[in-house]
């Protein structure tokens, strides 16, 4: 007798078999806590497009992320700490890599941008693309998922506010983005308004407490905020 077929049910891919297993992982084996602050993208979104066209680079909004990223780590460097094989010790990457969410064809995958600390915000605009154009054609290789110790997610573009991501096992944390909304702010004077971002950070509070991860995630969005900062050396 030949086995009837549910139409209900979906076959698991690889990809979604891995990422199931992966997320399960983090949330079981770390005590992660979560942090939210808006940051000011005004001055950010009017300089941008000058800023490319005087690099002669294309640098998106996510690219200056991931610069601040960088920066904060080198700043606040537990966090890019992870425990030793033991357990007794914190041992603090000598490298620094910030991966980002990409919603591939074959699923959600995170390319990383690796040895940040050394390149400046052309070169990790111009690897950032790379990665994002080698994730859409299934061309990823094994070392371009190595070396994350902070994630980058974002879900902006489908009208997202905020929300809380989960952090592959192997990193630190992972920072959230939504929408750039238009906010009505008072002045002197009168009101203005302001270009305002929702910023979320979740983060394993087994290794860094809540006072240093929120000195980190206030970093991140002070270099926004000041986003000409982010392009000197």
């Amino acid at each position: 007798m030949t086995e009837s077929r549910n139409p209900d049910r979906l076959p698991l891919t690889r990809i979604q078999r891995l990422i199931g297993r992966y997320m399960l992982q983090s949330k079981r084996t770390k005590a992660s806590a979560y942090l939210t602050v808006r940051a000011d993208l005004t001055e950010l979104t009017r300089m941008r497009k000058a800023y490319c066209k005087q690099v002669k680079v294309r640098a998106t909004t996510q690219d200056f992320f991931i610069c601040a990223i960088a920066r904060a780590i080198a700043a606040y460097p537990l966090m890019a700490a992870a425990f030793s094989q033991d357990g007794r010790f914190l041992e603090i990457s000598e490298q620094i890599g910030v991966g980002f969410a990409v919603a591939a064809p074959q699923g959600l995958v995170v390319p990383v941008v690796q040895d940040v600390e050394h390149k400046n915000l052309p070169q990790l605009a111009a690897e950032s693309e790379a990665l994002l154009k080698k994730a859409r054609a299934n061309k990823l290789l094994p070392d371009d998922f190595d070396g994350a110790n902070i994630v980058l997610t974002g879900l902006g573009m489908y009208g997202i506010e905020s929300f809380y991501a989960i952090s592959p096992p192997s990193a630190l944390g992972i920072v959230s983005i939504g929408n750039i909304e238009d906010v009505v702010a008072p002045i002197e004077n009168g009101f203005v308004t302001r270009k305002k971002m929702y910023v979320s950070l979740a983060f394993d509070q087994c290794i860094v407490d809540e006072f240093y991860a929120a000195e980190f995630l206030s970093c991140i969005a002070e270099s926004l905020e000041d986003p000409w900062s982010l392009t000197r050396d």
